[in-house]
């Protein structure tokens, strides 16, 4: 089913608001007009929730004994990233500091485009936390450049580490897939999946406290 207008052409214009809910008085700026092809995007996010992921990546540096550090674009996107900068901060001093501190690690923010440079050069040793998109990209970056998607492993946790999701870095491998659905032989490196089963077995066995 296609909506009825999906194709059809309407003159818009999209505007800002930005409202006070304190004093109800709002402020409107036009940002673009119909006055030639574009796309707009936008992105939406809660304190909270950066709050949650950084309480998990401070967690997992400290299980880790690793310093962390934190890559954003804030000098482009200075609001949308200044929040996670503002809020790993807060939530270091808050809640982590001392524990970093006594185990000798540190929490540093780095913009985005200096990490890259510095984990190209670098010999490992430390979590680097990333939004998405980010993520998705230096991870694979990352693992093609010290050895191999398919000696890496990728998983999910609660910011209190008592869940965790485990799989292949690598995900489906979807042109063996696609080679397998035509009958013709496939041949796919299972290190990472074997990676992942260990990660869910050992998480288990911390949980047993066994």
């Amino acid at each position: 089913m296609k909506k009825k207008n999906e194709f059809q052409k309407t003159e818009i214009f999209v505007k800002l608001v930005k409202i006070d809910y304190e004093t109800g008085c709002q402020k409107e700026k036009i940002i673009a007009e119909d006055t030639k092809n574009g796309v707009i995007t936008a992105s939406f996010i809660e304190d909270n929730a950066v709050r949650s992921f950084a309480r998990a990546s401070m967690n997992f540096a400290v299980q880790k004994c690793l310093p962390l550090y934190l890559s954003t674009k804030s000098t482009i996107f200075k609001t949308y990233d200044g929040l996670y900068q503002n809020m790993f901060k807060e939530v270091y001093e808050r809640e982590f500091k001392s524990q970093f501190e006594e185990l000798g690690i540190f929490y540093k923010f780095v913009l985005i485009d200096a990490m890259v440079a510095k984990a190209m050069k670098s010999t490992g040793g430390f979590v680097w936390a990333m939004k998405n998109y980010d993520g998705d990209v230096q991870s694979d970056f990352v693992a093609q450049g010290f050895g191999s998607l398919g000696l890496t492993s990728s998983y999910l946790m609660t910011n209190d580490q008592k869940i965790i999701q485990t799989e292949a870095c690598h995900g489906t491998v979807r042109n063996h897939f696609r080679k397998y659905q035509r009958r013709e032989p496939t041949s796919t490196n299972p290190i990472a999946s074997i990676f992942a089963w260990t990660k869910g077995l050992a998480h288990r066995g911390k949980i047993d406290k066994n």
